[in-house]
């Protein structure tokens, strides 16, 4: 039989396991098989743009500095380019409450109205729910974004912090006109009505020019209560196997020992 001691190093191995596949979703930066077009990334604190409320060391973001031709969902007649940001495929139950929070910045102003969304998608990409909007607006609230379709998830307040902004996604400071600011971190929680397979998406969109950017920042993403799955570092799977390895060795000596 195993000592207690190699017990209680089992089951540390095994919640690190754990922890390891629900690790905070940006602390290392964007995680592995994460897809997105354009300009994302993830980052710590800078500018504007301090760490989330219940996120890790990093965040992560989407720009419309470097953001490509087609790739909004939405077709307001004047979109330049966007970005957007998808997870890997999660599997949540019918009354898990997908939350998170996010930040939108802007160093366009009025008359340059870019937007920002998230949405909740099937595997195959097809739209379950617009969680949330965010637009440039010279007066009026920023979320939820103006003309754009109505999200489905509860908001938190919103209050625009205007003027001019520095944030290093965005790739310049200042603004441009009035409507400049950052909503500072706004919370979205939504109520997965059916059990399945889905992914989450973070998108931000150029409106009428790309002299001046527009972007999002998201983190602290749970669903069912527990940060959306991520595949682990190859060091902290090393390091879980190497726990899992020290398991076998003592197990192997306790083996031998009895049979002297």
């Amino acid at each position: 039989m195993l000592s207690k001691f190699s017990k209680i190093l089992g089951v540390s191995a095994i919640a690190l396991a754990s922890q390891l596949s629900y690790a905070q979703a940006f602390s290392g930066g964007v995680p592995a098989g994460w897809t997105g077009a354009g300009s994302y990334g993830a980052s710590g604190a800078d500018g504007v743009v301090t760490l989330a409320p219940g996120g890790g060391t990093q965040y992560g973001w989407v720009s419309s500095q470097g953001g490509v031709s087609g790739a909004s969902p939405y077709h307001f007649g004047s979109e330049t380019n966007a970005s957007f940001l998808r997870s890997t495929t999660f599997a949540a139950e019918a009354g898990d409450a997908l939350n998170f929070n996010f930040n939108y910045v802007t160093s366009d102003g009025a008359g340059f109205s870019d937007y920002a969304w998230a949405r909740l998608l099937t595997p195959s990409f097809a739209e379950v729910a617009l969680l949330f909007t965010a637009r440039t607006t010279p007066g009026g609230n920023t979320v939820p974004g103006f003309g754009m379709p109505t999200p489905t998830a509860t908001i938190g307040p919103s209050t625009l912090n205007a003027g001019a902004v520095t944030w290093a996604p965005l790739g310049n400071s200042g603004c441009y006109s009035t409507g400049c600011g950052y909503t500072g971190w706004v919370n979205s929680n939504y109520t997965i009505a059916s059990s399945g397979n889905y992914i989450l998406e973070f998108g931000v969109a150029n409106w009428a020019d790309t002299a001046w950017q527009s972007g999002l920042a998201f983190d602290g993403i749970t669903v069912g209560g527990q940060p959306i799955p991520s595949v682990p570092e190859p060091e902290s799977v090393a390091l879980m196997l190497a726990g899992l390895g020290v398991v076998g060795f003592v197990a192997r000596r306790k083996k031998r020992a009895a049979a002297i």
